[in-house]
């Protein structure tokens, strides 16, 4: 496909950004208006971007300008979500339903990714500090009910939610904080509801 001239990008900007905004696009002497130029240059202009492979247009009919290749620069659209966010978990009750539920919080990438659930927790006690999470902090957690030696996981114990470092042992699951003021929890019915994948705080 040939490349086209500055003006000839113009004017093919200008015919996208009119039919975008009107749901139709624009008459030869609209576009001559909008450039102050003549009927014969506009028409020159099309048939150079139709004979490029840009344009299309429908003979002896008003507002045929059909645009067939778009080149204006757009900018990539931010994925964002919006990421439960969870309290007291209530006994008994899944994860995320409303009892459980203290609102909503919209993210963007890197926090998250598209394809994935997650939800987000705010950050209670100091018993992670070493670990570079502080009270307050809102943790963003991918939903798994697995995890790997070392990773940061969300656990629920007797309908209380902990944020603490998960190991597998023999006969038991060790979830370790990251503060030596605080125990390690040894248990072996442990449900995992996710795994920390990054940590937003405001100041």
């Amino acid at each position: 496909m040939k490349e086209i001239t500055e003006r000839q990008k113009e004017v093919l900007t200008f015919i996208a950004n009119f039919t975008e905004e009107n749901v139709y696009p624009p008459t030869v002497r609209e576009i001559g208006e909008h450039f102050n130029i003549s009927l014969r240059a506009v028409q020159d202009h099309i048939a150079a971007l139709q004979k490029k492979g840009y344009l299309s247009t429908e003979q002896k009919r008003s507002r045929s300008i059909k645009v067939i290749r778009d080149e204006r620069e757009k900018e990539p659209k931010t994925f964002v979500s919006q990421i439960p966010l969870l309290g007291t978990v209530a006994a008994g009750k899944p994860l995320l339903c409303d009892e459980n539920l203290d609102g909503y919080v919209n993210l963007t990438e890197p926090f998250i990714k598209p394809g994935k659930s997650y939800f987000a927790l705010r950050v209670r006690g100091t018993s992670m500090i070493n670990a570079g999470i502080l009270e307050g902090d809102l943790a963003v957690v991918e939903q798994t009910s697995c995890a790997q030696d070392g990773q940061i996981v969300v656990a629920v114990l007797e309908d209380a939610i902990t944020l603490k470092r998960y190991y597998k042992e023999a006969t038991r699951v060790r979830l370790q904080p990251e503060n030596p003021a605080f125990q390690s929890i040894y248990c072996q019915d442990v449900r995992i509801v996710g795994v920390l994948t990054s940590i937003v705080r405001t100041y």
